[in-house]
């Protein structure tokens, strides 16, 4: 029987039937306005048909495969299988208040051309049966479905690729008939071609998805419009292969969408951005959410002179004016990754520059050799992710230890920026490089958001958030939380977690990392020193965990909520992201402290060398992919010699780390090593005095008070 989920209450739903229909590449083209506070104008996607109806005869060249049923090899347990994606799992209820067919001139039809009708759109994420009834009931339109969410969709339609000029390349035979059932496989067959060339020809690949995405429109298509959801089909069409694999767009966002934030920075200028929601990047533009959907990306921005666009792009972009007064800026992404990942901020914001030149240079020299490369052995071997433009396979890359970096503020901030972050930003570049090796990433933007930012940082590709809480508190504060987001490059970003409920992956490495980053990157401290730092750390995070297990439900202390269900999808593709939406998760660090506890755990009993050799090689194998807490545990565990095994297991790690709420066993029969440390002794020692100090004064203070009492009442 299917669980009965309310996902505006608890589970964020992922719509998207990626297992019929899988989107490459995005090519966004928007306008900012901040008086409406809308985002408005059209995106073009582009589709290979998902793994459940490709053709056998297909090579799946370029295609989103399953990631890892070759990687984690089965020895005794059944842990390490990868589930496949086409198995049913459990499916959530969603109600839909505010259906609307938004066809052109369509009426609501459904029940007698094969669309969904409002009762049964209330079933909301369900099976193959619900979204495309395609082998049972072959009359039906097959429906594309994307997430979508506080957007106002205006016009959707086919975009006809045939008509770009020189497009023939892309065509196994330049004769064409006036079938339209021709036409229409031709423009699909151009569309797969574009989608699946090689990696060296990128920028080949760019243009002709920029003149396919200009190219005019053979057919608008109806679509209708749900709380999670747009649904789009072709009248007629009744498989994903047959249907377009190039659609376009029109859309704006509402000012009250929850992708973004309009807002003011803190010198008081307009300014918007996307600050990690909940639902993700959803209300910004329709797309697929599901992780497996590893897309590539191009926009245009346009915007008012005076405003600055970032975004999650490769390119530092230059703005090039189009009219008096309006600016556009354009970026691109090469490697593929989950559209939430996506990220924009636009602002009046100020490029902090390093006033002396040569110090820039100094800083470059000083910390561009790592201290060793001689186990970075893997780079000879073949990635194993889809085909794209990597640096793990370029030598000038994988010597790069500082990869360049440009930081941005509101202006009142600047100062700031300069003293503090501006020094520390290759500093902690070197660290991660020698800890890790290749940068994922070829360039780095760091941007101090505006002050309603609810977190202290935020990693996207190419670009970081932080608070402008970290720059008061010197280099410490700034430096560690630096670390912890340039630690989400590796973890979080070129590799993630293939089911979001296992956040653990993500930020229980960039929490363990961000201690070896930091302490590196303060070359001048001795050994002891460094201990003493991360000993004390170890012990704040201990009381943070054990007061957050007190104070919350013991569901969401759950690291693998969905337990064996994890990773698995529903026929169409579609799944929940279990507890999603639930606010107070929002505040939670659950998956940052017991992820961080279980590393730390691991890395003491293995050795920390051995342990950072094994990190290591777990980036060069699982760069571009998407995993699950088995493939990066197999790993581990094959590695470990037999003598340092004890009882580890993926089976008790399992058990005793991931799979249940409240301190995990072996963290309790630990004990508190850190109270062996000299530094937290005397740190402990420290907030003992004062809080002594601070009664007495307190009890001085209610004695002075009664006495002022009985003089006033005597006058």
């Amino acid at each position: 029987m299917e669980t009965q989920l309310d996902p505006m209450k608890d589970d964020l739903p992922l719509m998207a039937n990626t297992s019929y229909m899988l989107v490459k590449h995005y090519v966004l083209d928007l306008d900012v306005d901040f008086k409406s506070k809308v985002i408005e104008g059209v995106i073009v996607l582009f589709f290979e048909t998902g793994s459940l109806y490709r053709k056998t005869s297909s090579t799946g060249k370029g295609s989103c495969q399953s990631q890892f049923g070759e990687t984690c090899k089965m020895r005794a347990s059944e842990l390490c299988h990868t589930p496949v994606t086409n198995v049913s799992a459990c499916s959530s209820k969603t109600e839909y208040d505010d259906f609307a067919v938004c066809g052109k001139g369509e009426e609501d039809t459904s029940d007698k051309n094969g669309n969904h009708s409002n009762e049964e759109q209330a079933s909301g994420i369900s099976s193959s049966k619900d979204c495309c009834d395609i082998e049972n009931h072959g009359n039906k339109d097959f429906l594309l479905v994307l997430d979508c969410c506080d957007l106002s969709v205006l016009k959707v339609e086919e975009v006809d690729v045939a008509a770009v000029s020189g497009i023939e390349k892309f065509t196994r035979s330049a004769e064409l008939t006036d079938v339209s059932k021709e036409l229409e496989n031709l423009r699909n067959q151009i569309v797969h071609e574009l989608v699946t060339l090689p990696a060296d020809r990128w920028k080949e690949q760019l243009y002709y998805f920029t003149r396919c995405s200009q190219a005019p429109g053979c057919g608008e298509l109806l679509f209708t419009t749900g709380t999670w959801s747009l649904e789009i089909r072709k009248s007629g069409i009744q498989t994903p292969t047959d249907f377009p694999h190039a659609i376009r767009i029109w859309y704006k966002t509402k000012p009250e969408g929850r992708s973004v934030t309009w807002t003011t920075d803190q010198s008081g200028r307009p300014c918007v951005y996307t600050m990690g929601s909940p639902i993700n990047n959803r209300a910004l533009f329709p797309c697929q959410e599901p992780p497996i959907a590893l897309s590539t990306w191009q926009a245009s921005v346009r915007t008012a002179a005076g405003f600055v666009v970032l975004m999650s792009g490769e390119n530092s972009a230059e703005p090039v004016q189009l009219r008096e007064g309006i600016l556009s800026w354009y970026y691109y992404v090469t490697m593929p990754m989950p559209a939430s990942t996506f990220t924009i901020a636009v602002g009046c914001w100020q490029e902090v520059k390093q006033q002396s030149f040569t110090a820039a240079i100094q800083t470059n020299i000083e910390f561009s050799l790592p201290s060793s490369q001689a186990d970075f052995r893997w780079h000879e071997e073949i990635c194993g992710h889809v085909e794209y433009p990597c640096r793990f396979q370029n030598p000038a890359a994988r010597s790069q230890a500082v990869i360049p970096y440009r930081v941005f503020a509101p202006w009142c901030l600047m100062e700031h920026c300069e003293e503090c972050l501006l020094q520390l930003i290759p500093q902690c570049l070197s660290a991660a490089y020698t800890t890790l090796g290749t940068h994922p990433f070829s360039r780095l933007d760091v941007l101090i958001v505006p002050s309603n930012f609810s977190s202290l940082g935020m990693a996207s590709p190419h670009i970081i958030f932080l608070s402008q809480s970290v720059l008061p508190g010197g280099s410490h504060l700034c430096g560690t939380r630096l670390c912890h987001e340039i630690a989400h490059a590796w973890f979080g970003l070129a590799i993630g977690a293939r089911d979001w409920t296992e956040e653990w992956i993500s930020e229980g490495f960039a929490t363990f990392l961000e201690d070896i980053f930091w302490a590196r990157a303060q070359q001048q401290l001795s050994h002891d020193e460094v201990r003493g730092q991360q000993e004390l750390k170890a012990l704040l995070r201990w009381r943070r965990l054990r007061d957050e297990v007190q104070n919350s439900e013991e569901e969401l202390q759950v690291l693998r909520p969905k337990k064996e269900s994890t990773g698995e999808l529903s026929e169409s593709g579609a799944s929940v992201v279990k507890h999603g939406l639930k606010a107070e998760k929002i505040f939670m660090q659950v998956h940052y402290l017991k992820g961080y506890f279980l590393l730390r755990s691991l890395a003491r009993t293995i050795g920390e060398a051995s342990y950072l050799a094994s990190l290591r090689k777990f980036v060069h194998r699982f760069h571009g992919q998407l995993v699950l807490s088995q493939d990066f545990l197999c790993m581990l565990l094959e590695d470990i010699p037999e003598q340092k095994k004890s009882e580890l297991t993926v089976e008790s790690i399992f058990q005793n780390w991931l799979d249940t709420s409240g301190i995990p066993k072996p963290l309790l029969e630990e004990g508190e090593p850190w109270k062996e440390c000299q530094l937290v002794q005397q740190v402990s020692g420290e907030v003992t005095k004062w809080i002594q100090t601070n009664q007495r004064i307190r009890k001085s203070g209610k004695k002075k008070r009664k006495q002022d009492e009985v003089i006033f009442q005597k006058v």
